[in-house]
């Protein structure tokens, strides 16, 4: 598993394809390959034979078939089956951006151009290229992978849902007014780091990494922090209000619910039962 950072700056964890799975993707792929390339090949010289072509033809039409076939066949099924090839649809694989989104035409073409002359073919060994960078790589990624900025994911495993933040009610006002340009995703990260796993936290880790985020987001965003709330409900308040800004779809705003029975203007000084909620 993995964790990517979508545009909307929600954490999604997904498992990475690895190198057996990826290698049975692409025989398949290779198989499918080789019959195109005979019929292509077939069909071809079946219309050349009447014109009597020279070698110099018969370099021509091999490279383009070698071409076509190689560097065609993934790129345009990638972007048309969005990431996806027959051999990975066969083995449940997708290839996506880094932030988890899907692939177009210009991700398609640089991975395959790369894996004809870097990963596979010209210069790359027949795959040591490949399999040597990919076990090197914590995503498990080839050079065109890299170039690309692309990682190959499974797309059958059950993906858990984005976890969303909830702001408590007595702290959205003081969120809503600030400015969270500051509030960049490498800070923002080890906060919904800090908020998913708090449960499986100790009392004393809770405290003090709460209060060592808290005093670095409120000195990025030059703000005091709220006084006698616990780091969990401030934390959870500028995440939340992070989402909700970046959260376009209006459906979106419905994910992250108001703690019922509060009020605001008395609110309690205790930790909420729980900051970090799943849509339904």
């Amino acid at each position: 598993m993995a964790v990517f950072t979508t545009g909307e700056a929600v954490a999604l964890d997904l498992p990475i394809a690895r190198i057996p799975t990826r290698a049975a993707a692409m025989l398949i792929d290779l198989l499918l390959q080789a019959v195109l390339g005979a019929l292509l090949v077939v069909l071809i010289f079946a219309v050349l034979s009447n014109l009597e072509p020279d070698t110099a033809w018969l370099q021509t039409v091999a490279l383009v078939v070698f071409v076509a076939i190689l560097v065609g066949y993934p790129v345009t099924c990638e972007t048309l089956l969005r990431g996806r090839t027959i051999g990975k649809i066969v083995l449940g694989l997708r290839v996506v951006r880094g932030d988890g989104g899907p692939i177009d035409f210009r991700h398609a073409l640089t991975r395959g151009l790369t894996w004809v002359i870097v990963d596979f073919w010209s210069l790359g060994g027949f795959g040591v290229v490949a399999v040597l960078t990919s076990l090197c790589s914590p995503r498990g990624r080839r050079v065109g992978d890299v170039l690309a900025g692309t990682v190959v994911v499974h797309d059958r495993a059950r993906i858990p849902l984005p976890a969303l933040a909830v702001a408590p009610p007595w702290l959205q006002g003081w969120a809503q007014h600030l400015d969270l340009s500051g509030l960049t995703e490498d800070l923002a990260l080890p906060i919904r780091q800090y908020l998913t796993r708090y449960p499986t936290l100790t009392p004393e880790v809770q405290h003090t990494l709460g209060v060592t985020l808290v005093d670095a987001v409120c000195t990025r965003l030059r703000v005091p922090a709220p006084s006698a709330y616990p780091p969990l409900q401030i934390l959870g308040a500028l995440i939340s209000e992070r989402q909700r800004r970046t959260l376009t779809r209006p459906r979106a705003r419905t994910t992250t619910p108001l703690l019922v029975g509060a009020s605001s203007l008395t609110p309690p000084p205790g930790p909420v039962d729980t900051t970090w909620h799943r849509p339904a």
